[in-house]
């Protein structure tokens, strides 16, 4: 497991590597003006200037709070959710249509008017990445408890087990594994959602800094809080990774059997 961490990581690192050599190819290539590409330099420069006077760490812990809250309550009520639709056969069919509906509106058509009906501040940034990562958690719980196998819910009534017991014992570790593989999209999107929120209406976040250097052709400050997003997507994949390696860890043991 650890060899297979540092192989990302040096995959991760090497894939870097070859986006920045090509980068700076082009930039000597072309020529181009700062305010269109800036330099690899350029942007290192800025990044230095905007870590050295804060505005980066105020604005990146922003986001960071708004996606770690999101996350954790669109993927909790998501999942609480799937539990009981999975219960609730009628519930779900009722449901579905709504739920395939709300998935083909994209967020960003939404989030105009979520930021008029509840504000600028960071509740609706919250609402947004909750909403943005709801729906691919639930479908995902939903798909796993739906794979666990007849005869095994048959053993357990056979064993007379309660309903908790049978979360507990059976239709929570069936469906455990996409659960973390929704949850990997989830932490993915929940970034999209919080960047999405921002751009819309904000005073604050990578989203603001993003549209600050828009408006004032500051294209290396662009650049340095597109990166730092980047980071911050891969930084919760990985995490996810790692949660899921340990959760997931009796699946690795009983294929060595």
């Amino acid at each position: 497991m650890r060899r297979l961490s540092r192989n990302r990581l040096l995959m991760f690192l090497i894939a870097w590597g070859i986006a920045i050599l090509l980068w700076m190819l082009v930039s000597a290539l072309t020529d181009l003006p700062a305010f269109i590409l800036p330099k690899p330099g350029d942007v290192w420069s800025k990044f230095l200037e905007v870590l050295g006077n804060g505005i980066l760490w105020r604005n990146f812990s922003y986001t960071l709070l708004e996606i770690v809250l999101g996350l954790l309550i669109g993927s909790t009520l998501a999942t609480v959710l799937a539990f009981w639709l999975a219960r609730k056969p009628l519930a779900e069919r009722l449901l579905s249509p709504f739920l395939v509906a709300s998935q083909s509106v994209p967020i960003v058509a939404v989030a105009p008017l979520l930021v008029i009906w509840l504000g600028v501040g960071l509740k609706t940034k919250v609402f947004i990445c909750a909403l943005t990562v709801f729906f691919p958690i639930l479908i995902n719980t939903l798909v796993g408890l739906r794979e666990v196998s007849r005869d095994l819910r048959e053993l357990m009534q056979a064993l007379r087990a309660t309903p908790g017991q049978t979360l507990r014992y059976l239709e929570w570790p069936a469906a455990l594994p996409v659960i973390m593989a929704g949850l990997r999209v989830g932490a993915t999107l929940s970034v999209i959602g919080a960047i999405v929120g921002e751009l819309v209406g904000s005073d604050q976040g990578l989203g603001f800094l993003i549209n600050v250097g828009r408006g004032q052709y500051d294209t290396a400050l662009v650049f340095v809080a597109v990166f730092t997003l980047m980071l911050l997507a891969s930084s919760f994949y990985g995490l996810i990774l790692l949660v899921e390696s340990r959760v997931l860890a009796w699946q690795t043991w009983r294929k060595g059997i």
